[in-house]
């Protein structure tokens, strides 16, 4: 931790009690409800139980740097956050806050705007979803448990990351009858028009494109009151071509000044300082670790050098290994699928179907969210941002996992890339990997040429071409 958040730490201990009696005079009602004054009803959180030894020795353990305001001391503990009760029920299985939440929490629930900077399996959606909640509850009371118009408004890239990112809100506001929507193309919008009217929802998480549509074409759903914004991967909105969408979701709101905006991304190139520079306010920017993509050192990432015809039987050997006790949820071989082509009531069916482990084995293209046990990258993806999103999505909640990966000679391009992703993990690099250099070249695979802005859409049919001779060996 900096000195300088030592000396603007130890300034707020030496002022605790001028504002604890500054708190006991009576508040100054406003004669007015401008839209142009942003909410203050959420109480800033200047300093927690934690000692500053304590939050520098934290902030070091964990590689944390915070800019924009280093005077936030990070809750290390939940009974340190003030969601109640209530609240932190949706972290009962939790034994303490993630590294990313302990140094957000008390900087959101300030009322500040936040740009949030982890690798992914970090616990970024708590990060958001908890402070969100606890703002309507605060500001709004039981108000919130209805709305004519929805208060807080997530962002997310693809309908699968929105729909769990849903889901967390759901439970997270569960106990305090706060209601959450779910909006993402590939469903029925007359489906989404009536859940819309029928829950009147306080929050809203949604993919931009459907968002917009109803918005704007429909006139199902009127975003003049949100008050609370999460541009949730906000690198990966941008790598798909949401830019213009995010600038006129953005436009639907409350001005910036009347808003309290939230951004988490797991990188932060120039592209995402411009969006926050553009749409935040006075922002504190919190990074764990490097601000360039990472993968979480809990997943064990195998790379596996072969030539490109030894895969199907390394496959089933694999899958032969890991599938034994028919429990562990891998991303690799049998009888569902899901990608960009597909209806999107067959993508949730087989989501169901793996999570419950009656199909317990997934084949997906980049599509596939998180939550899962095992990740088998047949191909080497696109990019590798790619294959770190891939690898992020198992090693969730504090758990580890296992991610293979089969490199050929097709995937050469990426070796440079893949060195260092596993060199910054403290993975262990393959001999033969580096035989083909250390050199990060352009990002194009020689086996899909230059890669569209969805990597998400990309090959679905020729996907299930590559597996189904393997396949159909190791069904069992």
């Amino acid at each position: 931790m900096p000195d300088t958040n030592i000396k603007a730490a130890a300034a707020i201990d030496k002022t605790s009690s001028k504002d604890k009696a500054e708190k006991e005079k009576p508040a100054k009602k406003s004669k007015s409800d401008s839209k142009d004054k942003k909410d203050t009803s959420q109480k800033p959180v200047a300093a927690s139980a934690v000692t500053i030894e304590q939050a520098k020795e934290f902030y070091e353990k964990h590689n944390i740097s915070v800019t924009g305001d280093d005077s936030f001391m990070p809750f290390l503990d939940f009974k340190q956050a003030p969601f109640g009760h209530e609240l932190m029920s949706a972290c009962s299985k939790f034994s303490k806050p993630t590294p990313i939440q302990s140094a957000c929490w008390p900087v959101v629930t300030a009322a500040r705007d936040v740009i949030g900077i982890a690798e992914t399996g970090s616990g970024k959606t708590y990060a958001f979803a908890l402070p969100a909640i606890h703002f309507l509850k605060e500001k709004y009371g039981h108000r919130a448990q209805k709305c004519a118009k929805p208060l807080v408004l997530v962002v997310s890239p693809t309908r699968e990351l929105a729909m769990q990112t849903h889901e967390q809100c759901v439970e997270a506001g569960r106990t305090l009858n706060i209601t959450s929507v779910c909006l993402y193309g590939g469903d029925s919008k007359q489906k989404q028009n009536m859940e819309l009217r029928s829950k009147k929802p306080a929050i809203i998480v949604a993919t931009p494109g459907r968002l917009i549509d109803l918005a704007e074409n429909d006139n199902a759903i009127d975003l003049s009151e949100v008050s609370f914004l999460v541009l949730d991967e906000a690198d990966r909105m941008l790598d798909q071509g949401f830019e213009k969408d995010i600038s006129n979701i953005i436009s639907m709101l409350r001005p910036a000044e009347a808003r309290q905006t939230v951004m988490f991304s797991a990188t932060w190139p120039k592209s995402v300082r411009t969006l926050a520079s553009t749409f935040l306010r006075n922002p504190v920017r919190v990074s764990i670790g490097s601000d360039e993509l990472a993968i979480n050192e809990r997943v064990d990432q195998i790379v596996e050098v072969m030539d490109r015809h030894q895969k199907d039987r390394r496959l089933i050997e694999l899958l032969q290994k890991h599938h034994k006790s028919r429990k562990n949820r891998v991303l690799g071989y049998n009888c569902v699928s899901i990608h960009g082509d597909k209806a999107q009531h067959q993508r949730t069916d087989a989501i169901e179907q793996f999570r419950s482990g009656s199909i317990p084995l997934l084949i997906a293209t980049d599509v596939a969210a998180r939550g899962l046990d095992y990740v088998i990258n047949y191909t080497f993806p696109l990019t590798i941002d790619d294959y770190t999103h891939r690898c992020g999505r198992t090693a969730r909640a504090g758990k580890r996992g296992v991610a293979y990966t089969f490199f050929t000679d097709l995937d050469k391009a990426h070796s440079g890339e893949l060195i260092n992703m596993l060199k910054g993990a403290n993975m262990a690099v393959p001999e033969n990997l580096l035989k083909f250099g250390t050199t990060v070249k352009k990002k194009q695979h020689d086996s899909y040429g230059a890669f569209f802005k969805d990597p998400g859409s990309v090959g679905p049919k020729g996907l299930q071409a590559v597996f189904h001779c393997a396949l159909e060996q190791a069904v069992v």
